[in-house]
């Protein structure tokens, strides 16, 4: 049977662990909102974006710059995103429709890969 001092040890050893974790969480987040900031700067200076959940925990922050160029960067928790988004400075919407999707802009490679071959766009390799 374990007694209280072998309860806190156990407890005391798992802590580290909790804040090693929390630690590269946070660094990733700071990673992500270099990445948004440097997007934004690249694409007419200002970004907006929304979060999108995308399975095994993970979460899409999808970017539109002010000039309609749109990207995609990948958190590891739904908070990591919210997190990186904040440091970015971020405007973030609740849908990826309505007035962020109307500020998308598409080129031609885009109309092609939506199209396939009825616009004489690549071949799907699934087809």
């Amino acid at each position: 049977m374990l007694s209280m001092a072998d309860t806190q040890q156990a407890d005391e050893a798992a802590e580290p662990a909790a804040t090693a974790a929390g630690k590269s969480g946070d660094r990733r987040a700071a990673r992500l909102a270099r990445q948004i900031r440097a997007f934004a700067a690249s694409h007419g200076g200002s970004a907006e974006g929304q979060l999108a959940h995308i399975g095994r925990g993970r979460t899409r922050i999808a970017l539109v710059g002010a000039n309609g160029e749109w990207g995609n960067l990948v958190a590891d928790s739904f908070d990591q995103a919210k997190d990186a988004a904040a440091q970015a400075g971020l405007t973030l919407h609740d849908d990826f429709d309505g007035d962020l999707a109307a500020k998308v802009r598409t080129g031609r490679y885009e109309w092609t890969r939506m199209a396939g071959l009825q616009l004489g766009g690549p071949a799907n390799a699934g087809a």
